[in-house]
């Protein structure tokens, strides 16, 4: 298992509420990609920038996938560059693999025998590894699942249990999921003015 597929496995195992948006994850997922390239020494860092080392398999065809889409020219990229850039639509193609594996299932009820629309992490070996990593709350699991709001847990907890590396891309992914929630709240209001608008009222 990757540390990506085990938060995934997380977020959707834990409640959360209100319930985690995909986008805040997918700026976590790839989060959670760098932190396994640093640590299967496929990535350094230098400052913000991601440097690649010797392209190779990482056994994973996501992660293989991200290992591809690194940018091998100097300036390099930087971490939050690769968060955006990476990230979009990310929940979505790991949901899609791990159902593909038949990792994820559709819970049945009795009023429901086929299932509703919303699946769940099958029972696996990969879920009791994802499962075993939360519990014994790992820092970096912890602290991406906190960043999508599955927990509370800030990137200053994990000083000094991670590399500086990793820690770089952990307050990365803090970052980025707080600006993709301001903006988020901006169009909200921009909506709620212009349906003020188109009513001719002036909200009181």
């Amino acid at each position: 298992m990757t540390t990506p597929r085990d938060l995934l496995m997380i977020a959707m195992d834990v409640p959360s509420s209100p319930p985690v948006e995909q986008g805040d994850l997918s700026l976590a997922l790839a989060g959670a990609e760098l932190v396994d390239l640093i640590e299967a020494q496929a990535i350094t860092l230098e400052d913000d920038r991601i440097v690649p080392g010797a392209q190779w398999t990482m056994g994973d065809r996501l992660l293989d996938g991200a290992v591809a889409s690194l940018v091998r020219q100097r300036p390099y990229e930087s971490v939050d560059d690769w968060l955006w850039r990476r990230g979009r639509g990310l929940s979505a193609a790991y949901r899609a693999d791990l159902e593909a594996e038949g990792q994820l299932a559709r819970p049945r009820h009795r009023w429901i025998p086929f299932g509703g629309g919303r699946t769940e992490a099958a029972d696996s070996p990969d879920r009791s590894h994802a499962d075993e990593r939360w519990t014994a709350g790992e820092p970096i699991l912890t602290v991406l699942a906190a960043a999508v709001g599955i927990h509370d847990e800030s990137t200053e907890e994990a000083a000094g249990l991670v590399d500086d590396s990793v820690l770089t891309v952990l307050a990365a992914v803090n970052g980025a999921v707080t600006e993709l929630e301001a903006v988020r709240q901006r169009r909200s209001i921009e909506d709620a003015a212009f349906d003020n608008i188109w009513r001719g009222g002036d909200g009181t």
